[in-house]
């Protein structure tokens, strides 16, 4: 049985742009402009490649950040690009069945099952998928860190001879490193993989995840998570704002909070911050259903907590007391 390594590039708008605002019919973290794939044997071969280039329906401004990022400027897409749903029928006879795939990283089935939904296109055919940094992390050093696709590629010895953050190029990369693999035994021992993978988190989805988001350009910490707890705290369900209760930090920058809705009840929110090369801070977000396990950690780390007094509070409290007596103190 054939694998299909996966790479996609998508277009986001840029933060506050008339196409943040747009309401689509269905929630999309990015709408997909390139798919690129290769074709790799149930022997470790690497086989055919596909490539499309999509022009977009929704987000047609080309983000500069995207633009920079892949090379890609939006002429090139008007010329060259197809209506997401001729490429997924392009696409899907190429794969031929049944289809599994691999893919680096945990984002690229998520966004191209939303772009399916978003079409209203039958995506029962994306069911079949396996993150090839878990197989890669248990088959090396058995870490539980992403890692990025050059240093996977550098460990085994591997010379880049496509570009990056090309969809046929990071396919192609990709499918090198699974050569290497043993992906029969991967499948095999993936969902303990999985489980490895710090505590679910960076990506993976516990059991409740129904929402998966990434935000860009906040200028700090504080900032960033006020954004989380206030315009950008929205309901999975029907977009309206929620109601924050109180973020608890958690190992690696991450913080949750349990946020309600009026109308569709609570989720649990799960943040990581992490620093961008320009100094500005990113956020993963994911959202879950109160029923959740993630949820239910919530409730246990929230029953720990001084019900009277938030340990923010604490803090400011004590600062201010400290100045105080130091002021005092100067006074005398």
């Amino acid at each position: 049985m054939d694998y299909i390594v996966l790479d996609m590039e998508w277009n986001q708008p840029w933060p506050g742009s008339p196409s943040a605002k747009k309401v689509l019919p269905v929630a999309i973290r990015g709408e997909i402009i390139q798919i690129g794939a290769v074709r790799l044997t149930e022997d470790g071969q690497v086989a055919d490649e596909f490539q499309v280039m999509i022009r977009p329906k929704y987000y047609r401004r080309l983000n500069r950040r995207v633009s920079k990022l892949t090379g890609i400027k939006e002429n090139q897409l008007r010329d060259e690009g197809v209506p997401f749903p001729e490429a997924m029928e392009q696409f899907r006879a190429w794969c031929g069945e049944p289809v599994i795939f691999l893919i680096w990283g945990f984002d690229d089935i998520g966004i191209l099952r939303e772009n399916l939904r978003l079409f209203g296109l039958d995506e029962s055919w994306t069911e079949v998928w396996y993150n090839a940094q878990m197989m890669f992390n248990a088959q090396t050093d058995g870490s539980t860190s992403q890692k990025a696709l050059k240093t996977a590629m550098e460990i085994f010895g591997i010379e880049a001879t496509r570009p990056a953050h090309d969809a046929l190029g990071d396919a192609y990369h990709t499918a090198l490193i699974c050569s290497r693999l043993d992906l029969k035994r991967g499948a095999e021992e993936y969902q303990q993989a999985l489980k490895s993978h710090d505590n679910g988190f960076h990506g993976a989805e516990l059991p409740g995840c129904i929402c998966r988001q990434v935000f860009y350009d906040y200028p700090d910490k504080h900032a960033a998570l006020s954004a989380m707890n206030g315009k950008e705290n929205k309901c999975p369900t029907c977009g309206r704002q929620m109601l924050g209760s109180r973020w608890f930090a958690q190992p690696g920058r991450r913080y949750m909070d349990l946020a309600t809705c009026p109308e569709h009840g609570k989720f649990l929110i799960r943040v990581r911050l992490s620093d961008q090369p320009d100094g500005s801070v990113r956020v993963s977000r994911l959202t879950y259903e109160a029923t959740s396990e993630a949820a239910a950690a919530y409730a246990r780390r929230a029953e720990k907590a001084d019900p009277e007094e938030p340990r923010t509070t604490r803090r400011r409290r004590r600062r201010r007391s400290a100045v105080a007596e130091v002021k005092a103190q100067s006074e005398n």
